[in-house]
């Protein structure tokens, strides 16, 4: 099933799905985020983690590793099958490839534990304000050829069927779409999409365009869309069908 993208917009108190089994991390981390104003519902076991967001609708997934029922690697998969909500995971496990598992299976952001309340908090905010399509200047919809970029509804079509991509993806490939045929650096992208666990873990862009060229490209290896520049960056350069 594609992605269903969230119409409404991220309101300056977000709603947060936290999943975390361990009750006193949970308890004194929704006392933080609702002090702060955050919506913040909380529920243990990662097997009730799908109802639970279509059911709340929130604006970020924060999503413990290690659960009861299912592991968040697995909740996390099944989410991005059926939701483009933004999703925050939290690990104790510090080394990259964790990390890049974690993003490749439909990650947006990765917080260690232990963590900052406030460092998780201007995370959240960030990637309330990255769904509500809120991190620039934009066209409300760009056409190149099949594809279709709509940014008011915050999706992306190819051939008219929508393209099932995270928060994170779509806003990658909207401004890549804007600078069209410009090369543009990691460093770069990372400024443009306001980066949060990319400052921390710089090479996860070439995860994250791996990603998005998987649901756009019929031939990965061979793309029409989005193109690395050795040495240089990427570029979004359509080639005419």
């Amino acid at each position: 099933m594609s992605a269903q993208i969230s119409s409404h917009p991220a309101p300056s108190a977000p709603r947060v799905l936290y999943v975390e089994d361990d009750e006193r991390l949970a308890r004194l981390t929704a006392q933080y985020l609702k002090s702060h104003g955050v919506d913040v519902h909380v529920i243990d076991r990662g097997d009730l983690a799908l109802d639970e967001v279509l059911r709340v609708e929130p604006d970020v997934v924060l999503l413990d590793l290690m659960l009861p029922g299912l592991d968040g690697l697995e909740v996390c998969r099944r989410l991005r099958e059926r939701v483009a909500t933004p999703i925050i995971m939290v690990t104790a496990r510090t080394g990259e490839a964790d990390r890049v598992e974690g993003l490749e299976g439909g990650a947006d952001d990765y917080i260690s534990k232990p963590f900052s309340s406030r460092e998780l908090l201007a995370r959240i905010r960030a990637q309330a304000r990255r769904a509500a399509g809120r991190a620039g200047p934009r066209a409300l919809r760009m056409t190149f050829g099949a594809l279709v970029i709509d940014s008011s509804a915050q999706l992306a079509t190819l051939g008219g069927q929508r393209l099932a991509l995270t928060s994170y993806e779509f806003l990658l490939l909207r401004v890549l779409a804007e600078r069209a045929r410009r090369v543009l650096s990691r460093e770069q992208l990372l400024e443009l999409v306001q980066g949060s666990a990319e400052e921390a873990f710089d090479r996860s862009i070439d995860v994250h365009v791996s990603r998005l060229r998987r649901k756009l490209e019929a031939d990965p290896k061979a793309p029409r869309y989005l193109k690395t520049v050795r040495g240089a960056g990427y570029i979004f350069a359509p080639e005419e069908p």
